[in-house]
């Protein structure tokens, strides 16, 4: 649009909230919508008192979100209205809860702003919901270390008391959980030995903590939210390992009520020395302790990155294999970059296995339901040798192990017309992170060079193939 002379002073104007008059006050506070408002001059205003417009600089001035006027106004002054005029209007910070969704543009809120970490995958920590199972929903008798239940989550358990580890469904009310990890004792140990220890662990692989920077000066802190129940109240310990350099942090966290689920959330600080290896190797574990012996609480509590002492690791710990009675369930874990505790990452269920498949995949007569379970096809190597293959749904981390319990005529090798029942499955012989050639020999009645498909037909008979950290 043209227009003479300069160029009018256009958009944000605004009328200020009705000002009552005090009896001899000259200075009064413009607000818009009960917000202060600090207009860009006393020249982008119009003021009018007891219907005459104000002279701004000589009239009335401004300061601020303050208007004074020249004089002191008295009872029967009415100042009419205040615009404000002009490009530049500060409405100041606005009051709590008067910004509504409306008003914020679609594009305006950045991860950033948020205040946590939205970011999809953000948990570090995989099947941190306790949903995925693959060995056992229960196992008993537990004296050593090994995965027992809950797919990525180890025990570590050195003469240190006798335990059922179970999937539980004992979860906290209205969180969405199905399932918790459940630590039951059923032999006690009230006086650990020295190097005595029970803990539960996870360990992550270096290439997925590369956004930590960890080592470097921009090392980004970490926050750890849980939630925990146990009938044995105090205190209780979390550690980050790096295994990479054999450096580590603690902290300490309280079970105020017996029996009650109550959620946890710490922050551990970015640890600006020691690089982890951008590999598939484990460079960090979580462990949450249970009970251990004075090598790991004979110190101080190393509550900042250190280089390893044992004596500080566990400082405080309470111990929950002082009797049968004692219980631990724990669910809902969280490892995620910033100083904020982001809402659980709920996944779907397919992808939440083949996260845990990368680590163990297991094939068995008794997931499949009712009926024999028919798995690997391959050959007669010769009379009493067979070569079977088996793929992984998942590329997994390394190549695998294979364990084949020995379940009595659990495995039926088949041959022209007939089969013959074994103990167990055989061991790899060839293989990458997802191929697997399976040889099992012993066997009889066989004719070198023909086909054969293995299958299990007894409960309990599987093939567990396993690349954990």
């Amino acid at each position: 649009m043209a227009y003479i002379g300069n160029k009018p002073t256009v958009g944000n104007f605004q009328i200020c909230d009705a000002i009552s008059v005090v009896n001899g006050q000259a200075a009064y506070t413009m607000q818009v919508g009960s917000v202060n408002v600090i207009p860009q001059s006393a020249n982008h205003m119009i003021v009018s008192l007891n219907g005459v417009i104000q002279k701004p600089n000589s009239s009335f001035t401004v300061s601020g979100s303050t208007i004074t006027f020249s004089s002191n106004l008295a009872t029967g002054d009415v100042i009419d209205f205040i615009q404000i005029l002009g490009d530049v209007l500060d409405l100041g910070v606005p009051s709590d809860a008067t910004v509504t969704t409306a008003k914020l543009a679609s594009d305006s809120v950045t991860y950033e702003k948020i205040g946590y970490n939205a970011n999809q995958y953000r948990n570090l920590i995989i099947n941190g919901d306790m949903s995925l199972s693959q060995r056992a929903t229960s196992t008993s008798s537990i004296t050593g270390n090994g995965y027992h239940t809950i797919d990525r989550f180890n025990t570590i358990n050195t003469t240190l008391g006798t335990w059922t580890q179970s999937q539980s469904t004992d979860v906290p009310t209205g969180q969405g959980f199905a399932t918790s990890l459940k630590m039951d004792c059923t032999t006690a140990d009230a006086s650990p030995a020295a190097g005595d220890r029970l803990d539960i662990q996870q360990k992550i692989e270096g290439q997925n903590l590369q956004y930590l920077k960890k080592g470097t000066s921009s090392a980004q802190s970490t926050t750890l939210s849980f939630w925990v129940k146990s009938n044995k109240t105090g205190t209780y310990i979390v550690e980050l390992f790096d295994s990479d350099n054999t450096r580590q942090i603690s902290q300490a966290y309280t079970i105020s009520s017996s029996n009650t689920w109550e959620k946890k959330t710490l922050t551990f600080a970015g640890d600006t020395s020691g690089a982890l290896g951008n590999d598939n190797g484990n460079s960090l574990q979580v462990s949450w302790f249970l009970a251990v012996g004075s090598t790991y609480s004979s110190g101080t509590l190393s509550t900042t990155w250190t280089s390893n002492t044992n004596a500080n690791r566990a400082v405080g710990q309470v111990n929950l294999a002082d009797s049968t009675s004692n219980e631990w369930y724990v669910t809902g874990v969280q490892l995620e970059a910033g100083t904020t505790a982001s809402d659980f990452e709920f996944l779907p269920v397919d992808v939440n296995q083949q996260r845990c498949q990368r680590y163990f995949v297991q094939y068995g007569r008794d997931l499949n339901g009712a009926g024999d379970a028919n798995v690997g096809i391959g050959q007669w190597y010769s009379s009493s040798e067979v070569v079977y293959n088996m793929y992984s749904p998942v590329r997994m981390r390394a190549k695998p192990t294979l364990t084949s319990p020995t379940v009595s005529g659990g495995y039926r090798i088949h041959k022209a017309g007939s089969y013959t029942d074994v103990d167990t499955g055989g061991v790899i012989t060839n293989c990458d992170n997802q191929a697997f050639s399976v040889y099992k020999s012993g066997l009889g009645g066989g004719t070198g060079g023909q086909a054969t498909f293995v299958a299990f037909i007894v409960n309990g008979a599987k093939l567990q193939f396993s690349s954990e950290l």
